[in-house]
């Protein structure tokens, strides 16, 4: 099939009435990744496009037609949230988009195997090409998009080999720690850390793939916090946002509503684990959690 790269249909979002000091931009639904841990506010890393509707979901915009690159779209799936709109200041409108890139990766409207061109998503969020072109940059050196010269960048495509890989990784780093977090850490620490773990159910109960990614990154990040070592903290942040990306075809990592629920479940129950102290509960709670992730 010859590559489109039609930008009718939704078209770019103008520049708002704040001139130079903002830009209105609108990636689809909502919150990108930084808003979507309700009472966890302050685990989450960063706020996106839309990041001001709490359980958004960042996506392609205009659902009537999914984003252009090189290719023309089908419809994506139906949206998270009911479309919003959100003032950007233009200072950070890179990161910004860094986000709301991140967040249509997660929920499947950046597709394994397709090329999207800068120029085409830079009109789609009311930016030159510039901003956007770094973000994907951004992306490309996080792994999850590869630069196709003269056309624009590719969403990785993933096999059930690297996700189950990641689980195993990320159960060497996290494993240990807890348990080790499990023996020092009091309880009403523990406790403390409960309005993120019920943040993750009620993210989940969304269906939205996206709300729930950013959920869960919280609940983990704000775990392994407790250790007091930042380096571990990125790393497995890393290893977690990778593992939570869309493998090619669809797959095994494709969740339903009623997995992603099942594994929130699993945060309230390691709490309580953690707080009775119980390393054995605490060791089979988090081995499961990972086989879960990679068996999707």
């Amino acid at each position: 099939m010859t590559p489109s790269t039609d930008t009718s249909g939704g078209g770019p979002l103008k520049q708002g009435a704040q001139g130079s000091a903002g830009t209105e931009v609108s990636w689809g639904a909502g919150a990108s990744e930084g808003a979507a841990t309700g009472a966890g506010a302050g685990a989450g890393a960063g706020a996106g496009v839309g990041a001001a509707v709490p359980g958004g979901q960042a996506r392609v915009p205009e659902q009537a037609g999914a984003v252009r690159g090189e290719h023309t779209h089908s419809e994506p799936s139906a949206p998270c949230a009911p479309r919003v709109r959100a003032v950007v200041q233009r200072a950070s409108v890179r990161g910004q988009i860094v986000d709301a890139l991140r967040a249509a990766l997660v929920a499947g409207d950046l597709r394994p195997g397709e090329v999207y061109s800068a120029p085409v998503l830079g009109e789609r969020f009311g930016v030159s090409a510039t901003p956007v072109r770094e973000a994907m940059q951004q992306l490309a050196l996080e792994g999850a998009v590869e630069v196709v010269p003269n056309r624009g960048f590719r969403v990785v495509e993933r096999g059930a080999r690297e996700l189950a890989e990641l689980a195993e990784v990320r159960a060497l780093i996290e494993v240990p720690v807890m348990l080790r977090l499990a023996r020092t850490v009091p309880a009403e620490r523990w406790a403390e850390l409960r309005p993120l773990a019920e943040a993750t159910v009620r993210a989940a109960s969304t269906g939205c793939r996206a709300t729930y990614a950013e959920s869960d990154r919280g609940f983990h990040r704000a775990v392994l916090s407790l250790s007091g070592n930042e380096q571990l903290v990125q790393i497995a942040e890393n290893l977690h946002r990778r593992a939570q990306w869309p493998l090619a075809g669809g797959g095994p990592g494709v969740r339903g509503r009623a997995d992603l629920v099942a594994d929130a479940h699993e945060h309230t129950a390691l709490l309580d684990a953690l707080i009775a102290r119980d390393l054995e509960v605490v060791r089979v709670l988090v081995g499961e959690h990972f086989a879960g992730a990679a068996g999707g």
